[in-house]
């Protein structure tokens, strides 16, 4: 099941000039890292990063999901929802959407990815072109429930082929925060 109790309370994503409340240096350095977020992992976990897929199915999107890509509300569509883990840990949940006839025209199987990372094809293939970076504090209700917290930093970005349109949305857990820490204290 994908972690949806409510799509009526969205939050309101914003671009790096227009945040009121600006996060630490560390959680800003991450949330606009333009790279590859599995690149980073993979680094950052010494190569011992995974990706657990969580739920994967057709179901229709969230208003704020048809919004950012420019949908009549109610699309149905691809979702995958996954953990990037680092030394088999929750870094990252990751969620990412894209409406039926964009999967069916862009040629991307989303369905036959398993446990390789979506955000490493959407990186190595040089005809996407990628969107701005948005930000927001993730509502809890969105994520599994083993991870719901208020506050946690979000981002999202869409990412564009031709016809294809692919929205990717991170929330950076607490378990890559202290893994960062405790990688510094020992550096």
């Amino acid at each position: 099941m994908p972690h949806i109790t409510s799509p009526l309370i969205s939050p309101v994503w914003l671009e790096q000039g227009h945040l009121a409340a600006l996060p630490d240096a560390q959680t800003l350095d991450w949330l606009f890292d333009e790279g590859s977020l599995t690149r980073r992992l993979t680094a950052v976990s010494d190569n011992s990063f995974s990706v657990l897929p969580l739920f994967e199915g057709w179901q229709q999107l969230r208003p704020d999901e048809c919004a950012a890509l420019d949908l009549p509300l109610g699309v149905q569509g691809w979702v995958r929802e996954v953990y990037l883990r680092g030394h088999g840990q929750p870094w990252v949940f990751a969620r990412s959407v894209a409406a039926q006839s964009s999967l069916e025209e862009g040629g991307l199987n989303m369905d036959e990815l398993g446990t390789r990372s979506l955000g490493e094809l959407l990186f190595s293939d040089q005809a996407f072109e990628r969107g701005a970076l948005q930000v927001c504090h993730y509502p809890r209700h969105w994520l599994p429930p083993v991870d719901q917290a208020d506050l946690l930093w979000g981002r999202r970005s869409r990412f564009v082929r031709g016809a294809l349109s692919v929205l990717v949305a991170e929330v950076f857990l607490p378990k890559l925060w202290a893994a960062l820490s405790a990688r510094s204290e020992n550096n």
